[in-house]
């Protein structure tokens, strides 16, 4: 097949436009060949089963779908009722960047918080955490987190014991969106166990695509008493997330999580992050907008330069106020990121004064 795009170019636009992984490439060319069980029930997911087990304990249960949205959805309607509603950040994922699917396929309400940083708190979930027993409003017997927030930033290993540890007081469940998951371990310099199962999180929307995978993502039941039965069984093939070759997804995952490329992936995102940070901070009329602790920077340029450096790299627009998001990944190169300063630094000095 002729290439169609071309593989030099270099985006900081999203993890979610870098190409896949060596390493998952060649799981996916090893996993093929032959014929195997389907919907699961083949070596690959058995074997992911027990590569979960190592990250997140032995009651941990993998669920292989399709996408980070199918994920969140499928893991907070295992989590409810009908009557349910969740509490989550009003920037969170799930509510500013999924459409209508948690409400319309999920079925569920949104009780959302605003936050500076993206960032719950046992304070700010009780701003939600009400109404018990009042049949007119929708009961918040969820709380999501996302990790890291859609600002990059990092909840500790504390501050999510906290938060499990209130929410769970109040006769609530805990599900953190993970998409970034891997970044925010390496940054911590944590394992994954630490910030979630042992941190209390009851179901985790693990991610995979923005990690090098070529797509996929898992839901990972860390806490099984938190749902009924075989829920995600039955909702899973409801959610249309049911992988008839499931191999390949799980043995993408083993790929990911069966040595350190799920660390050696995130770290190199970040280093670069914090690279790109350094060569930014310091040029005049760029104000850095929040903490740099994952792989994303979100930076105030000078009215106008966002759309010369856009002639050269793709990047997206935050807000209205010339804040844009600048995203690495795991193949992003110091050479990449010492370029795109440069191009910031030109388009500066040509800015009519």
């Amino acid at each position: 097949m002729k290439v169609l795009h071309d593989s030099n170019k270099i985006s900081f636009a999203s993890d979610n436009y870098s190409g896949v992984h060596p390493e998952i490439m060649q799981a996916l060319a090893a996993a093929n060949g032959g014929h195997v069980g389907a919907y699961g029930n083949d070596v690959y997911t058995e074997r992911l089963q027990a590569v979960i087990k190592q990250h997140f304990g032995e009651q941990a249960q993998a669920w292989p779908v399709w996408n980070g949205t199918g994920a969140n959805v499928l893991a907070l309607q295992a989590l409810l009722p009908r009557w349910g509603g969740v509490i989550c950040a009003e920037n969170a994922h799930i509510n500013a960047d999924e459409s209508t699917a948690p409400q319309s396929v999920g079925g569920f309400k949104l009780w959302t918080v605003a936050s500076s940083n993206g960032k719950l708190s046992p304070e700010l979930i009780d701003t939600q955490a009400w109404g018990y027993g009042f049949e007119h409003r929708a009961q918040p017997l969820v709380v999501s987190i996302t990790q890291t927030t859609e600002f990059g930033t990092c909840y500790t290993a504390d501050e999510i014991r906290k938060i499990s540890q209130h929410v769970h007081s109040l006769g609530m469940k805990l599900h953190m969106d993970g998409a970034r998951l891997a970044n925010a371990a390496a940054h911590l310099g944590v394992s994954l166990h630490e910030i979630t199962t042992d941190a209390g999180v009851d179901i985790l929307s693990l991610g995979g695509t923005k990690n090098g995978l070529m797509f996929g993502e898992c839901i990972v039941l860390c806490n099984p008493e938190a749902i009924d039965g075989n829920a995600l069984k039955y909702l899973r093939k409801l959610n249309l997330q049911l992988a008839s070759k499931m191999r390949f997804l799980s043995a993408q995952f083993i790929a990911l999580l069966g040595n350190d490329l799920w660390l050696n992936s995130a770290k190199q995102a970040n280093m670069m992050a914090l690279r790109l940070l350094n060569g930014l901070q310091n040029i005049d009329g760029i104000k850095i907008c929040q903490p740099v602790e994952s792989n994303a920077i979100f930076v105030k340029l000078p009215e106008g330069v966002a759309d010369k450096v856009r002639k050269h790299y793709d990047f997206y627009d935050w807000d209205n106020d010339g804040t844009v998001r600048l995203m690495c990944s795991f193949d992003t190169q110091e050479s990449h990121v010492d370029e795109f300063v440069q191009v910031v630094t030109q388009a500066l000095v040509l800015m009519p004064v």
